[in-house]
C-alpha cells in the first residue's frame, strides 16, 4: 500500500469514525424511524470503510463476484449498497413526514 493511500485512508478511519460516534449518540436521543436509518447507512458507511483497509492490508479477503462481467468485491459492494439504501429510505421518510406536516 502506498504512502498517499494510507493518509487518505487514516483520514477516512478519523472522519468516518466520529461521524459514526456522532450517529450512535443521536440515535440514543431521538427513536425516529428516519433518523435511525440514517445512522444505521453512516454505520454502515464505515463498515466498509474498516473492511476496505482490512482487505487492502491483507488481515481479510473478499470474494469476487461476477457482476456485469466485473470482478467486485462481494462484502464491499453489500455494504456500500446498505449505506446508500438507508439512507434512501431516511430521506424519503423525513420527506413524507414534512409533506404530513410532522415535525421531525
Amino acid at each position: 500500500m502506498a504512502q498517499t493511500d494510507l493518509v487518505l485512508f487514516i483520514a477516512k478511519l478519523v472522519a468516518g469514525g466520529i461521524i459514526a460516534f456522532l450517529a450512535i449518540m443521536l440515535w440514543s436521543k431521538t427513536r425516529h424511524v428516519s433518523w435511525m436509518c440514517l445512522v444505521t447507512g453512516e454505520v454502515f458507511s464505515y463498515a466498509a470503510i474498516v473492511f476496505e483497509l482490512l482487505v487492502k492490508l491483507g488481515v481479510a479477503s473478499s470474494t469476487n463476484l461476477p457482476f456485469f462481467g466485473f470482478g467486485v468485491e462481494g462484502i464491499l459492494l453489500l455494504l456500500n449498497i446498505a449505506t446508500s439504501l438507508f439512507i434512501i429510505v431516511a430521506f424519503i421518510m423525513l420527506l413524507a413526514s414534512s409533506s404530513r406536516g410532522e415535525n421531525v
